[in-house]
């Protein structure tokens, strides 16, 4: 760090943040953003209870995020800002709206930075004999010390996760086509397990839909992009970027590699369930299989534990600069990171750890659930403020479009709250819906609890500021 002086934050786009990420950062954050741990191990149980016809349940989920990503992208370009999507759900819909988004993303984060810590330490007890709560403990401190030297060190730690995560796949999408295709040694074309092992919908078509809820929080991460731009030399530049090529990325990167696994291992192996692109590997002949993919799917974990503390700090920072929150988390040290911010939320995310080592059936459970839906209510509050805000834009200042206003931003409204109304009536999910409802009902009472002891900051005096 250059200095240990603490500046307060302002209220301009990037409140003394540092502008340090590059436009690389950004590609691979965005890129990396959508290839998470739930892509290499929960793409397992979606094929084992969807069948060939998985894919498909990857396309629909993918489209939703695609519509989101292209929403956020029209509002980020004209409005680059660390807040984001919580301040384009304040100036659309209210302060409420704002408090809302900024409180209930702070709380996914840090609820997901003590999952992944968690499931790192298994995946390194793979290798080494430790006590989980200890290698958790290291991987926590390991990642906070990475975001608090600089936000340079964090897109470089971010770039090349990411960079073996996509490398990863890659050689998946070229060997498993290789081998698909009858380009590989003692293997000739083959696409039968397509539909010889009970047909393309084995479960029926309804399972497709079914799976959606369990597909979606495997693509979570994408709009991380639009956080991270605001700390760039040329946010509206990288955001138009990033929003753009998410279509490659789901393209290829996710229906194209569940096409490929169906393909490769029978939809009902048990191995599947597992992990998917281990079974793929070994019935290629692919030896030390498990242990690459379990260094894959480590690189993936710590990278959304990375990712995961970058976003969580900044939000709680953009509240405390909005006065949503205490106001020692504005401070930004020397070289341009809100080290109280970090911290915060790395002990927010330590607490979750703990829950999980002493309490994992009721106190970390009960965590998970009820932070369970709230990124669809973030997803939803965006989509809606996105359909708001797209009239009271000029033109001029539209360097990404929504296409197909407002037909597809309806769309994709009407697609969230489908999810939310499937989860409300599955058993296995009804338990999330209705604790994260809880949590947003909590979250509203702080914001006139706050308001009313005179904190907050209005749409107008956000703008006000914006301006000056």
């Amino acid at each position: 760090m250059a200095t240990d002086t603490d500046q307060p934050g302002g209220s301009a786009a990037t409140p003394g943040l540092q502008q340090g990420l590059k436009q690389r950062h950004l590609t691979m954050i965005a890129i990396g953003g959508v290839i998470g741990a739930g892509l290499f191990v929960g793409s397992g149980v979606v094929i084992n209870q969807t069948g060939p016809s998985a894919f498909l349940s990857y396309l629909i989920t993918g489209l939703l995020i695609i519509l989101v990503m292209r929403m956020l992208g029209e509002m980020a370009t004209a409005n680059p800002s660390t807040g984001s999507f919580a301040d384009y759900a304040r100036r659309a819909l209210g302060g409420w709206a704002g408090f809302s988004v900024a409180w209930l993303y702070w709380y996914f984060w840090v609820i997901v930075v003590g999952f992944e810590a968690v499931a790192g330490a298994e995946i390194l007890r793979f290798w080494i004999d430790a006590p989980l709560w200890l290698v958790s403990l290291v991987l926590m401190v390991l990642m906070t010390a990475t975001n608090l030297v600089s936000v340079r060190s964090y897109g470089e730690f971010e770039y090349w996760f990411a960079g073996i995560k996509v490398f990863a796949i890659i050689a998946f999408l070229v060997l498993g086509t290789l081998f698909v295709v009858g380009l590989w040694p003692d293997k000739d074309f083959d696409v039968s397990l397509m539909t010889s092992q009970g047909g393309f919908f084995p479960n029926g078509v309804g399972a497709i839909f079914a799976s959606i809820v369990v597909v979606v929080f495997s693509m979570v991460g994408a709009e991380i992009a639009t956080v991270a731009a605001a700390e760039s030399s040329d946010p509206e530049r990288a955001i138009a970027k990033a929003t753009q090529s998410v279509i490659i990325r789901v393209a290829t990167f996710f229906v194209g590699s569940m096409v490929l696994l169906v393909l490769i291992v029978p939809w009902d192996d048990n191995e599947l369930g597992a992990s998917p692109y281990v079974a793929a590997f070994s019935e290629m002949g692919i030896p030390y299989a498990d242990h690459l993919m379990n260094a894959v799917v480590l690189t993936a974990v710590l990278s959304c534990l990375n990712s995961g503390l970058y976003t969580a700090s900044r939000m709680i920072f953009v509240l405390a600069d909005r006065r949503e929150a205490p106001q020692v988390l504005t401070k930004v040290s020397g070289s341009g990171v809100p080290r109280n911010a970090i911290l915060f939320s790395t002990v927010i995310g330590f607490l979750s750890v703990v829950a999980a080592y002493v309490s994992p059936d009721t106190v970390f459970l009960f965590l998970l659930n009820s932070s369970g839906a709230v990124i669809l209510f973030v997803y939803l509050l965006i989509s809606i403020s996105q359909l708001l805000l797209r009239r009271r834009t000029p033109d001029d200042e539209l360097v990404v479009r929504m296409w197909a206003y407002p037909a597809l931003t309806i769309v994709a409204i009407v697609g969230i709250v489908a999810i939310l109304v499937q989860m409300m009536f599955t058993a296995d999910t009804r338990s999330q819906i209705l604790l994260s409802l809880l949590s947003w009902g909590v979250v509203v009472a702080l914001y006139v609890v706050t308001r009313r002891a005179g904190g907050s900051v209005s749409a107008e005096e956000l703008e006000r500021q914006r301006s000056r």
